[in-house]
């Protein structure tokens, strides 16, 4: 193993979380940021929606901060709601300076509405905001001499005090191990500060709108290293995935229901989303996400339709041009036919437990965006609140880290990787078997609606995988799809250890053994 790669902050995640946070750095520090695939290919990228900020006459912080709490069935922190609602308009004007191409009318920006929103609040690129802001992230954050972007790094584990030199317990993040896809060698980076801005886990279910590359890694490494972990049991459903057996994972974007999309039972065209709430498509997305898993289970079905063909066809091509040609290559003309759609995994509403500057319980350590549990999100993100909270939180870690840097001593040296005992793996089925079951398993027992008795069963697959896991990892060279089953298979403990710990239904954790809500509001906090 080649010399430790060495500079002041590092930053693991290519997302609008850590590169927000590498362009408030840089103008001081040297920051590295490693990305495990492409530099685009993370969550961001795949955003439809847009960002939420008041910026509406008649709205206000109050409204917001509001609606954010009742989405998150009164399990936020406030204190922290308040904070990243007051600078969203802020972070909005400096995606402009970017040169991010918001939507306008006339002088002004132009606002959409979605799910749980008493205003139009929404800023967006028609229906590709986060593809349109992580290009102008990337190309500033290229365009600087400070940042070193590296792709195709896969972090294996943080490197902390226990792999100094001089072993010690004191629980210092200096840096990480990762595997380059490039060399397949493990390399060594380390830094003052290390941010993880890995993104969620979605990839432990079968059916998610996450990129391929979610697997949990972020929350399992800082787990390991010795973080609190809380909330996990919140995973959000998206309501509508497209259902398409060749095409994986394109999502429906909550607008079409915000511009009148109206969810109706195929064959009948019944629509019964006012059989649910008053609020019919616009209510929260575990309320409508449960609903169609209601109607799919009670019918038979394998989807519902999505139907927004009453607007008209210049209304539907200009609101949802991207949507619009993608559905047209699969032969369906939103139009003039319905949608056919399935709830899907979604987001990741708990993670690695962080104070309002971004701090994990780790010196060293911070985080930022979709792996994280903040305060901001309860028992349930409200929408477009997740690209809103990586702008924030990505800048008040880059703000923390520069007010304390003094306080941050340069790393001593760390231990190289050590593969002298293992060989390279002569079963890859393994993974791929391991990998698929877990996803099924998750999906059919710790899905949108679940029990005690299907919980318990998925924790016993989990502690037979775990056995497994263990032993394929001591035995072999790591892989990146070895690092990340063993992540997949720790996401999905630590998701499954809380979704039993909550012997209440809020939000999105919904149980048939306790489908009533407790009056106090208490987080699921994992203590390693």
């Amino acid at each position: 193993m080649a010399e430790a790669q060495q500079s002041d902050i590092l930053i693991i995640g290519s997302g609008a979380a850590g590169l927000t946070a590498a362009l408030n750095l840089a103008s001081r520090f040297k920051v590295t940021v490693l990305a495990k695939g492409r530099l685009d290919e993370g969550s961001t990228a795949w955003a439809q929606g847009g960002i939420a900020a008041v910026l509406e006459p008649g709205d206000s912080f109050e409204n917001h901060i509001e609606d954010t709490m009742i989405a998150g069935a009164g399990l936020n922190d406030r204190a922290t709601v308040e904070m990243v609602v007051e600078r969203a308009p802020a972070a909005i004007a400096r995606l402009e300076e970017l040169g991010v191409p918001f939507n306008h009318d006339g002088d002004t920006l132009h606002l959409t509405r979605e799910g749980g929103h008493s205003h139009r609040r929404i800023v967006h690129v028609d229906d590709a905001t986060g593809w349109a802001v992580q290009e102008a992230l990337l190309r500033a954050a290229a365009a600087n001499p400070n940042i070193t972007l590296v792709p195709d790094m896969v972090v294996i584990d943080l490197a902390t005090s226990r792999h100094e030199a001089r072993y010690s317990g004191a629980g210092n993040v200096r840096g990480v191990y990762a595997f380059s896809r490039k060399t397949n060698r493990v390399e060594l980076f380390t830094a003052r500060a290390t941010i993880l801005a890995t993104g969620g886990a979605g990839r432990t279910y079968l059916f998610s709108t996450a990129p391929r590359g979610a697997t949990g890694d972020g929350i399992a490494m800082a787990w390991r290293a010795g973080c609190r972990i809380s909330n996990m049991e919140f995973m959000q459903f998206h309501p509508t995935c497209l259902y398409n057996l060749e095409v994986k994972n394109f999502l429906i974007t909550e607008a079409v229901r915000g511009e009148g999309g109206q969810l109706k039972i195929p064959g009948t065209g019944h629509r019964f989303m006012p059989e649910f709430d008053p609020r019919e498509e616009l209510a929260p997305r575990d309320i409508v996400a449960r609903a169609i898993d209601h109607e799919i289970k009670r019918l038979g079905l394998d989807y519902v339709h999505l139907d927004i063909s009453h607007m008209g066809p210049d209304f539907v091509k200009q609101h949802f041009p991207t949507i619009y040609a993608r559905l047209l290559d699969l032969d369906i003309d939103m139009t003039r036919d319905p949608i056919p759609v399935v709830p899907a995994q979604h987001y990741t509403c708990g993670g690695i437990v962080i104070d309002r500057d971004g701090r994990t319980d780790l010196p060293g350590l911070y985080a930022a965006g979709e792996c994280t549990q903040s305060g901001l999100h309860g028992a349930n993100r409200l929408a477009s609140n997740s690209l809103l909270e990586c702008f924030v939180f990505g800048e008040a870690a880059a703000n923390h880290i520069a007010a304390c840097w003094d306080d941050l001593p340069p790393p001593p040296a760390i231990r190289p990787w050590d593969e002298s005992r293992v060989a390279d793996s002569d079963e890859e089925v393994v993974i791929k078997q391991n990998w698929t079951e877990i996803r099924r398993f998750m999906w059919n027992y710790v899905g949108i609606v679940r029990s005690t008795k299907r919980l318990e069963r998925a924790a016993h697959r989990i502690q037979m995988l775990r056995g497994e896991v263990a032993d394929y990892y001591g035995h072999f060279r790591v892989t990146p799809d070895l690092i990340e089953l063993r992540n997949l298979l720790e996401s999905a403990d630590l998701i499954v250890r809380s979704a039993l710990h909550r012997k209440e239904s809020r939000g999105l954790h919904y149980t048939i053994d306790y489908p009533d809500t407790a009056l106090v509001a208490v987080d699921t906090v994992l203590v390693p």
